[in-house]
């Protein structure tokens, strides 16, 4: 790579749809997008155009609420920023991985336990096709799913561990941190690289991801636009 070439991780959706996960992409011009059941992420092109955004808004439709997450340039005119949370890039630098014997690998039979897990404890964005990026690993206890985490974006030679959490009622019992090691060993089993976004001001679960080997890689930002209702007209 020469001095000053983006990194996958720079723009991980876009490589992630243009590389392992392709076959996800929905595209317009050079705007790509998971399906809306898969995964919000969405990619732009490291430097998007007039033409890019004019595509995005076309894809999203007027009024939409689209994510722009690493996107650090200016809107167009009549685009308003409805999120925005500062956050972090975490890469694998020495992680001591194992396979977990009480982590089962969980399905789509599981999808309705894993939406009401996903919904008391609130770690990010999760769909009822999200299961279909990657290999999830939860842990039951007395039948119920109490704990999960899995992958998500997959640019080529990297897996992104998400969707990391546990049920409040067995906080505190080390699950999450077995179950980062555990999707983290599968991914290193493929020869390939764990990392992993979260909240900047998330300082204790920063903390716990640096002792376990990760470090942090670069800053980022969680945005989201809304796409005007009514877009100015192309000018031929």
């Amino acid at each position: 790579m020469t001095a000053g070439a983006p990194h996958v991780l720079d723009n991980p959706a876009l490589a992630s749809l243009t590389g392992p996960h392709a076959h996800f992409a929905e595209k317009r011009g050079r705007v790509l997008r998971y399906p809306v059941e898969v995964s919000p992420w969405l990619a732009l092109p490291d430097t998007p155009d007039a033409g890019d955004w004019a595509d995005l808004a076309a894809l999203a439709g007027p009024g939409a609420e689209v994510p722009l997450t690493a996107y650090a340039g200016q809107l167009p005119e009549g685009w308003e920023i409805t999120f925005h949370v500062e956050g972090v890039q975490l890469v694998d630098d020495g992680l001591t991985t194992a396979p977990d014997p009480e982590a089962v690998r969980l399905g789509p039979d599981d999808i309705p336990e894993i939406l009401d897990l996903i919904e008391r404890t609130r770690p990010g964005p999760f769909l009822p096709r999200t299961i279909e990026m990657g290999a999830y690993l939860g842990i039951r206890r007395d039948g119920a799913l109490v704990a999960m985490a899995g992958e998500r974006l997959h640019p080529p030679g990297w897996t992104e561990i998400s969707a990391v959490c546990t049920d409040a009622a067995v906080r505190g019992q080390g699950l999450a941190t077995r179950l980062v090691l555990a999707v983290a060993h599968g991914i290193r089993e493929r020869g390939e690289t764990p990392f992993l976004h979260t909240g900047a001001k998330n300082t204790g679960a920063i903390r716990l991801y640096e002792s376990l080997g990760f470090r942090l890689r670069r800053t980022t930002a969680f945005l989201a636009a809304r796409v005007p209702e009514r877009l100015p007209e192309a000018v031929s």
